[in-house]
């Protein structure tokens, strides 16, 4: 005789599977921007990895939001991360900027993002907790994907090409050590505009921000990178503990 799951179960279950849903949409945008860059089409590429992009920011905010981060979760995010912003990218750098390079050294070179955004996915799962901090530290590899992405976006919008090989892969390279640094990159806001006036001005800030990609498309978000990599660089040299004092006071700011 089939046993009945109780409702509340029921329930529970599904929640569980809302977030992982856009973690395998962000595995699978992921793998098919692999299959445009194999044919060529590095400018579809770049807008899937961007759409993946989009999915991993919204899995965990969702988990979050409904009360049901997992470890399995956060596993098998590291997991779709790993395809969609470390061999993606990896790949980009093969087929664009490692011609004429001898093979062994053009597969070390394009090797970069995995290795480091590997470490940098590793380390995320062993230093998160259960008080989420409102940063990064060291930039994510999402990011770091689409830095590499856009330019070469950007490239092809105005120069009609992949992009200079020597400024591809000095920027895989910086960013690279930038996955495994110190400095703090701010999150993702909370969606909501009622938690703080410090994340309402930024969730207003990202809406800006995708009207003008809409709008402009491959000319903006390349420029948009540089002015966040940039001032998350600055900001962090000029006040390095800046996040952990806004962390104290919003935590403080909270009923007991």
């Amino acid at each position: 005789m089939r046993q009945r799951i109780p409702r509340e179960n029921r329930r529970r279950i599904n929640k569980q599977v809302i977030p992982n849903i856009f973690t395998v949409l962000n595995m699978f945008l992921g793998f098919m921007a692999i299959a445009q860059l194999m044919k060529g089409r590095i400018d579809i590429a770049g807008w899937l990895i961007f759409s993946a992009g989009a999915m991993d920011a919204i899995d965990g905010k969702l988990a979050r939001m409904i009360g049901i981060p997992t470890k399995f979760g956060t596993e098998f995010d590291s997991f779709a991360d790993t395809i969609s912003f470390c061999v993606a990218p990896a790949l980009l750098i093969y087929v664009s900027w490692v011609e004429g390079m001898p093979p062994l050294l053009a597969g070390i070179v394009a090797f970069t993002p995995i290795l480091f955004g590997t470490i940098r996915l590793a380390r995320f799962n062993l230093l998160q907790d259960e008080n989420p901090t409102p940063y990064f530290v060291g930039i994510p590899t999402p990011l770091a994907a689409l830095g590499l992405f856009s330019y070469s976006m950007f490239s092809h919008t105005v120069y009609s090409n992949d992009g200079d090989p020597r400024i591809g892969l000095f920027m895989a390279v910086i960013l690279g050590a930038m996955m495994i640094s110190p400095i703090r990159f701010s999150k993702f806001p909370i969606l909501s505009f009622k938690v703080s006036q410090s994340n309402t001005l930024s969730l207003a800030g990202v809406l800006i921000t995708l009207v003008a990609i809409l709008v402009w498309k491959g000319y903006i978000i390349f420029p948009l990178f540089l002015l966040y990599v940039t001032w998350s660089v600055i900001n962090w040299m000029v006040h390095p503990h800046r996040f952990e004092i806004e962390d104290t006071a919003l935590q403080d700011d909270q009923p007991l």
